[in-house]
């Protein structure tokens, strides 16, 4: 028997390395198919390094999940400590008392690896508990999807390797006797019976030894034969994923959007007609991905935490942000054979992987001639840009930055998009804003204000003597709701004696909404033109109301204008400026008057771009407490596991005709909230406070719904952080 066991374990040994090698150069292989990305990702290696290990050994995005990534961190450790155990199992094949040198016998490497298994077990236990008890729940499981056969496998062969570590080190004790004592085996000396004979002892330990090795191998073979299982071979693919994220500070990739690349570099629009006319513009296809993007797929581990906050999923879109990476490995794989294949050679390849090449990358799923889409248009226009996906994922995958690659070529090269879109783009090209109004208009929010807003060029040459330029934007030059809180704000500076000033006419749309819809084109020419207007007026320092504008002006135009002053901007938020003026006493809000009901209570609504793309999440919430007489009550999803409101990704000027609305969702959250504090539903006043325009206009709307169906009552209203608080300035 100890024989047998023996080659078993030796033959199955060899077939597992070699295929297991060979999956590797596989995968290599395909991850090489995509296009360069030259310099941009290995900058800063000492940074790369430092949060690799955070995030791996730390496991800092696994522990947003805190209990669960607690058990995964010690399946993680388990998985690579007890690696030794399985150079000590071919050992005990031929010497059932071999010990690893120098470290073999060492109490303290005996006590970690005895830790190391038991809690591996432990939490490998409560892993499938979870799984299953989340199994039956439909769309509202984080695993709906996911294939549930391979996660198993994985989980029982980590079971089954933990539990042969321990009855190993259970015979090992009974086996050494009178030569150890129970120092050595302080979680296993328990486990069996002291009369067992050395024997049998040797032949149990030859036959465990064997049966960890084959279940190992039996692994190394299955992920051998499966190069996309994610689940299992994210192990190995992680590291080179986190070490290769976009961004070398750690942080995750939100914020700018990534400029179009072709041969590695930028594409200039100046040269656009320079160009190779084959060279795509967005992604058309999926060698068209870079090889990050190939790798980003690979490493999906179908965990489903980024389909557990998507708000397109969460609201029956048929956007999933875990099943469309999974759809784009799959086909990835699939025409890997194809695409190494010389071309002569194609045409003689079997027609299922012909027709697999063929694939549309964008097209329809269920089609009744012709071939199957990869990703339908609705899974590609679902996405709102929120960045939940991304912000979630523990292995940095970067869903959105794939999404509007794959928008950015239906729109500019097929011109397939979505008949909205049509409004917004000639709005933008014509008018330099999104609603098509007049830009002589840009100023009438202004009207009737009892004090002067400068305008450059008409009240001030330039910002040479200004200390903020105060970018208005185009929601809150001409969308009513936005215009109160362009008008608050500008209040408020004055009295805070705050030196600012306006473009007035001279400024135009920053281009966010072309950009995530796909068309870059026309983002290139308002951030030019804006470029251009903001170092002719010599801005420094710019306050502005919409998180968009923020983002874009700040993170995004350094790209279009790298080497001029717009680089230097220094962009900040209206609720970071506003509440450094509380603190320094230049703004001083005001209880109300004892005994009346001017007080409120209050929920504050994480606008997208402001928290989880730009992560400021204090500053807005600082100045509701600092408003006396109110009170502010967190709904369950806030800061990074914020909820969208809906309106990101170009997604305000298109319908939603699929599912629930998702301004909707968020609205019913925040009416509860406020019902559940102080009893609003019952006579209190209510306040969903925010710090965008575009959350303010979905979140009226999703409010209004309810209030015309009586669901939520008439004393709550949608109000920016700003109006709150220069009501509160204003109390006498």
């Amino acid at each position: 028997m100890k024989i047998m066991a023996i080659v078993l374990a030796l033959a199955v040994s060899v077939v597992g390395v070699t295929v297991f090698g060979r999956a590797i150069a596989a995968i290599v292989g395909v991850v090489r198919l995509g296009r360069p990305v030259a310099g941009l990702r290995s900058t800063a290696p000492a940074e790369r390094w430092k949060h690799l290990l955070a995030e791996s050994l730390g496991h800092t995005r696994m522990l947003q999940w805190t209990k669960i990534g607690i058990a995964h961190w010690f399946v993680f450790v388990g998985f690579g400590a007890l690696f030794f155990t399985l150079i000590t199992a071919y050992g005990q094949l031929f010497d059932q008392r071999f010990a690893l040198p120098l470290i073999g016998h060492w109490v303290v490497y005996e006590w970690v690896s005895e830790l190391i298994a038991w809690v591996m077990v432990v939490s490998i236990l409560f892993l499938m508990i979870i799984r299953f008890a989340l199994r039956n729940r439909g769309r509202q499981s984080r695993f709906f999807g996911s294939r549930t056969w391979q996660a198993v496998y994985v989980e029982l062969t980590i079971l089954a390797i933990g539990l042969c570590v321990i009855a190993l080190r259970g015979l090992e004790y009974r086996l050494l006797g009178a030569e150890t004592s129970v120092v050595h085996f302080p979680l296993t000396f328990w486990l069996l019976p002291a009369d067992l004979s050395a024997s049998a002892l040797e032949t149990a330990i030859v036959v465990i030894a064997a049966l960890k090795i084959i279940i190992s191998m039996a692994w190394m073979i299955t992920i051998g034969l499966n190069t996309t299982m994610g689940v299992a071979w994210h192990r190995f693919t992680a590291w080179p994923n986190i070490w290769f994220k976009r961004e070398s500070s750690g942080k995750p990739a939100l914020g700018a959007l990534q400029p179009i690349m072709v041969d590695g570099k930028p594409l200039d629009f100046e040269q656009l007609e320079e160009l190779d006319e084959d060279a795509p513009l967005g992604v058309s296809k999926i060698e068209d991905f870079t090889w990050k993007g190939l790798l980003d797929f690979t490493s999906c581990t179908e965990c489903g935490r980024c389909q557990s906050q998507c708000p397109a999923w969460h609201t029956e879109k048929p956007l999933s942000p875990k099943l469309l990476i999974m759809g784009l490995r799959e086909h990835a794989y699939a025409k890997a054979p194809y695409l190494q294949a010389a071309e002569a050679a194609r045409e003689t390849l079997p027609a299922e992987l012909r027709n697999e090449a063929a694939r549309p990358l964008v097209g329809p799923i269920q089609v009744t001639d012709g071939l199957a889409g990869i990703v339908d248009p609705d899974v590609l226009w679902s996405c709102t840009s929120c960045g939940a996906c991304v912000q979630q994922c523990p292995v940095d995958i970067e869903h959105v930055d794939h999404i509007m690659d794959l928008r950015r070529y239906q729109v500019m090269m097929e011109e397939e998009f979505p008949a909205e879109l049509n409004g917004l783009f000639k709005g933008l090209e014509s008018k330099g804003n999104p609603w098509n109004q007049s830009p002589r208009k840009r100023m009438d929010w202004a009207k009737d204000l009892d004090f002067e807003v400068p305008v450059v060029g008409n009240d001030v040459e330039d910002l040479t003597g200004v200390e903020y330029l105060f970018w208005v934007g185009c929601a809150g030059a001409y969308e009513d709701r936005a215009i109160k809180t362009t008008r608050a704000v500008a209040e408020l500076l004055q009295l805070a004696g705050v030196s600012y000033a306006v473009l007035g006419n001279g400024e135009t749309c920053t281009g966010d909404p072309a950009r995530r819809a796909g068309n870059e084109f026309v983002f290139q020419q308002l951030a030019l033109e804006n470029a251009a207007t903001l170092t002719e007026a010599k801005a420094s320092k710019v306050i502005t109301t919409c998180a968009h504008c923020l983002n874009t002006l700040k993170n995004e135009y350094p790209q279009v204008a790298p080497d001029g002053p717009v680089r230097e901007l220094e962009v900040v938020h209206h609720t970071q400026l506003l509440n450094r003026l509380v603190r320094e006493g230049k703004l001083t809000p005001v209880a109300p008057p004892e005994g009346s009901v001017a007080g409120r209570t209050i929920t504050y609504h994480d606008p997208c771009y402001l928290g989880r793309h730009n992560e400021i999440y204090e500053a807005p919430r600082e100045l509701l407490d600092a408003i006396p007489g109110s009170t502010v009550a967190e709904m369950p999803r806030n800061k990074q596991r914020s909820f969208c409101c809906g309106a990101g990704g170009a997604r305000m000027w298109m319908e939603e005709t699929i599912g629930t609305r998702i301004n909707a969702n968020r609205t019913d959250e925040a009416v509860a909230t406020l019902a559940a504090t102080n009893g609003v539903d019952h006579g209190g006043r209510g306040a969903i406070a925010t710090g965008c325009p575009f959350c303010r206009v979905m979140l009226t709307d999703g409010l209004a719904a309810k209030q015309a169906d009586q669901s939520a009552p008439e004393s709550i209203e949608v109000l920016d952080v700003a109006q709150l608080l220069l009501e509160s300035v204003k109390r006498p």
